[in-house]
């Protein structure tokens, strides 16, 4: 794993340790509101459909640790992606997350050349560590919460990938979110920056041939909040175009998500993941559901 993220989880180490010995009621505790713990977003950060937030996955405050569980699946005009994963929250200062996604490529794959129903998979392992900020607490002050992680993603069927055009099999991202809310208005703005040279989020490995550098991508979100179970939202996503041999383009999504308790939410959304391997626009739905505390 990245020696980038290896450091990160080092320093969480010692805050876990230094936070835990504080609680003596024990460490599982949902006092989160309603809503704020999010979603699973499309690679296991706690967030949006396809955006990362700097709020911390689950509904343990400052004084406890969440959890959950999330499966989500995409179909779009020529392909199916599925992802599982899990995610951790400790005291509302530390997430960690992994995904495995299976990316089918249906009858796309005997057009590609590769056989139809081919897949592609991928596993991330994500950290992310808040700096700064509370975006529930801090309604009298214009600052946002501001958290950093890196995403180690390691995709399989290398020999492909570099037939494709790309770099290599396997990649780390590394973000900073900012994100607000504003409870007065029901809202909630994001904004991620991404450094990243993954192609299709990585199920195509990184970069191009002879350039395996990262470039800054950008994502936003912006949530309305109609009650405590209702959200509706969208999100924007830029994406590297590194592959010859394919135009990358950027992702949108919107969506309504259901959170009948903190246990379950629901998120169903429309999506446009643009032209992938030359198959044309892909459009579709996205569904992901989420279990936890």
């Amino acid at each position: 794993m990245n020696t980038v993220v290896k450091k990160i989880l080092g320093a969480a180490g010692m805050l876990l340790a230094a936070s835990s010995a504080s609680y003596a009621n024990g460490p599982f505790e949902s006092g989160k509101l309603p809503v704020t713990g999010g979603v699973s977003q499309i690679e296991g950060a706690g967030g949006g459909g396809l955006t990362t937030w700097a709020l911390i996955t689950g509904y343990g405050s400052e004084d406890g640790i969440g959890a959950n569980a999330h499966h989500t699946y995409v179909k779009t005009s020529d392909f199916t992606l599925n992802a599982t994963g899990v995610a951790i929250g400790f005291y509302d200062r530390l997430e960690l997350s992994y995904t495995k996604q299976w990316f089918d490529t249906g009858a796309a794959g005997g057009r590609l050349g590769i056989g139809e129903g081919f897949d592609f998979k991928q596993e991330i392992y994500g950290a992310k560590l808040k700096l700064f900020g509370d975006a529930i607490i801090d309604q009298d002050r214009i600052l946002p919460q501001v958290s950093v992680g890196a995403q180690y993603k390691k995709a399989s069927n290398g020999g492909l990938l570099s037939a494709l055009g790309a770099n290599k099999d396997s990649g780390t991202d590394y973000y900073v979110s900012a994100t607000k809310v504003f409870l007065a208005q029901s809202l909630l703005l994001n904004a991620t920056a991404r450094l990243t040279a993954a192609n299709q989020f990585g199920l195509l490995g990184f970069g191009a041939a002879g350039d395996g550098g990262r470039s800054l991508e950008w994502e936003f979100s912006a949530v309305y909040l109609l009650s405590k179970r209702w959200v509706v939202g969208a999100d924007y996503r830029t994406k590297p175009n590194n592959l010859a041999f394919a135009r990358e383009q950027d992702a949108i999504a919107a969506y309504v998500a259901y959170f009948p308790s903190k246990n379950l939410s629901l998120t169903l959304a429309a999506v446009d993941l643009g032209d992938i391997a030359l198959q044309g626009g892909q459009t579709g739905v996205y569904f992901s559901a989420q279990i936890g505390f």
